[in-house]
């Protein structure tokens, strides 16, 4: 694992002991002795951790960190505090400003590897979704990490998975202040209520009696529904080499007996911040799909999704030797709607007539915008009698009721022409069937239009 780490400390003999140590770890470290250069390094370059002390002068880490986390572009980087501190008031008020974890120095280095490992591999998680989201900003949608950064972290669903009453009634008390709190005291039923649910946090007692809570933390991790929630692991501690073994197998973070509830309460709102941030990013990767697929003004595919999936319905039909028809449909005189209405209103009908002809189809088939008022229905599974049928029912659903624009207002009769074309057999293409089809149209514009006309292959 590659990863580029910035050190900040005051000091640059701490700054050199830290990158020699990641170094062997072939990580690429760089290092930062003050707070604002901290700052321009992340935010001129790519960063993927910071390693930061507390304690400088001018501007201490704290208040570096809340900078970086209030910052749409550092938001994301993982932050540990790097400090002789050891108290849970100055671990909560990290925790506060952003922090992902504290290390007390003297490091210890298995702390120090393990830690930035899991946090590394989280952040590579991250990227990858912002990666994608980033191509929204292309495609005119608001700022993906902008608005991923104003989640907030309270009122989250929480799963406790504790079975002494005395343990989870304490955890219970303290997160059911900012959240909903479920129990579960047996751990395979947790398993199941964590893949029906959509909990943002899970906490696992590593103290369960008869089994081992590290086993649910790896069945969590290998589960589709529940890899990506939060797990944090409650340890003794002494404990140190289950806690590791857990750091490795994907768990978020972990708090330790006796439990101080300030901690408790901020570690639980970061994780399920970061995991709120992780769902806006995805939404709006779903999103840009979406709408690279879709017409904005009608809802149905566009001319994109069209194409694409057209040749692969066209393939599948001639293997299978199934019958396909196709359909293209354009508006009769919808220049003339522009025209005498305005385009307000010829977006109104263009809306309207997508509505009808959705009602007209199935969900097996694929209608489709291609652009102004011309449209396409593939119809899988259809010989083209019945094909011929639909775009008959689709032509009376459009002309036998007017068209309302204006708001409503007012109202206009409509009607299409419709051509249709269906698969031949042997070695017939997505192109020539859309020739015949378009030929087909062209064929009942200039008999009249408002009618269906079929070319055969």
């Amino acid at each position: 694992m590659t990863a580029r780490i910035l050190v900040v400390d005051d000091i640059p003999a701490n700054v050199k002991l830290l990158q020699a140590r990641l170094s062997q770890e072939y990580f690429d470290v760089r290092g930062a002795t003050s707070g604002a250069e901290a700052l321009r390094i992340c935010d001129e370059e790519q960063c993927d951790m910071v390693l930061l002390d507390v304690m400088m002068p001018q501007m201490d880490g704290f208040e570096v960190c809340r900078r970086l986390k209030a910052n749409p572009r550092t938001h994301h980087i993982p932050v540990v505090m790097v400090t002789a501190l050891d108290q849970p008031a100055d671990r909560v008020r990290g925790l506060e400003c952003g922090a992902d974890d504290f290390l007390t120095k003297p490091v210890s280095d298995i702390a120090l590897i393990t830690r930035v490992k899991s946090l590394v591999r989280l952040k590579m998680l991250t990227d990858e979704l912002r990666m994608r989201a980033a191509t929204s900003r292309d495609m005119g949608i608001e700022d993906p990490f902008s608005e991923a950064a104003k989640v907030s972290g309270e009122n989250g669903r929480v799963l406790i998975v504790d079975d002494r009453l005395s343990s989870y009634d304490r955890l219970k008390k303290i997160l059911g202040r900012h959240h909903q709190v479920q129990i579960e005291t047996n751990p395979q039923e947790a398993l199941f209520r964590a893949a029906d649910a959509n909990y943002d946090l899970i906490v696992v007692s590593l103290a369960l009696e008869g089994f081992d809570g590290l086993r649910l933390c790896s069945q969590l991790r290998s589960l589709e529904r529940t890899r990506n929630v939060p797990v944090m692991i409650v340890v003794d501690p002494e404990d140190t080499a289950r806690l590791m073994r857990g750091l490795d197998l994907g768990v978020n973070d972990y708090v330790a007996r006796p439990i101080d509830p300030n901690e408790l309460t901020a570690r639980a709102i970061t994780q399920i911040k970061r995991r709120r941030y992780a769902e806006r990013l995805r939404d709006n990767v779903q999103m840009s799909v979406t709408m690279a697929v879709t017409d904005a003004l009608t809802g149905l595919h566009n001319r994109r999704y069209m194409e694409g999936h057209l040749t692969t319905l066209v393939e599948k039909s001639q293997q299978m030797r199934r019958p396909l028809t196709l359909l293209t449909l354009d508006i009769d005189h919808f220049k003339a709607v522009n025209d005498t209405w305005g385009h307000d209103a010829g977006d109104e009908v263009l809306k309207e007539f997508a509505r009808r002809v959705r009602k007209m189809v199935r969900g097996l088939d694929l209608a489709c915008r291609m652009g102004g008022e011309e449209f396409v229905i593939v119809m899988p599974e259809t010989e083209i009698g019945v094909g011929m049928r639909v775009g008959e029912r689709i032509r009376a659903a459009i002309a036998s009721d007017p068209f309302p624009i204006h708001g409503g207002t007012r109202a206009i009769d409509v009607t299409v022409s419709i051509g249709a074309s269906t698969l031949a057999a042997g070695s017939d293409t997505a192109e020539a069937l859309m020739k015949r089809a378009d030929e087909a149209l062209y064929n009942a514009k200039h008999t009249g239009r408002n009618r269906v006309s079929a070319q055969a292959a």
